[in-house]
């Protein structure tokens, strides 16, 4: 499994914008939803499980669309199910973490 990121510096916090790979590019839209999940914002690479996880652990501000993106952060402890909404169907979670 593959993820696509993008890692940027936001107020002295590291900000990951991070998607299943196989999203990038698509917009999903639900009644009043759109979500366009772009290139410019999530895709500055594309990574293996082993990097995702290691950024997950140590991002402030985490932007996370797709079904294996929010179950690793949620398996790892670093979001929580309570947070997630859905968009046809696929997850999308923010975390700020204090």
């Amino acid at each position: 499994m593959q993820f696509s990121v993008r890692v940027t510096d936001y107020q002295k916090n590291t900000m990951l914008n991070i998607c299943d790979a196989e999203l990038l590019g698509k917009k999903i839209i639900q009644d009043e939803l759109n979500m366009n999940i772009s290139e410019t914002y999530y895709g500055e690479k594309l990574i293996e499980k082993e990097e995702a996880t290691t950024l997950l652990k140590k991002s402030s501000i985490i932007n996370m669309v797709g079904k294996e993106t929010v179950s690793l952060s949620i398996e790892l402890g670093v979001g929580s199910e309570n947070g997630v909404k859905l968009i046809s169907g696929i997850p999308f979670l923010i975390v700020f973490k204090m």
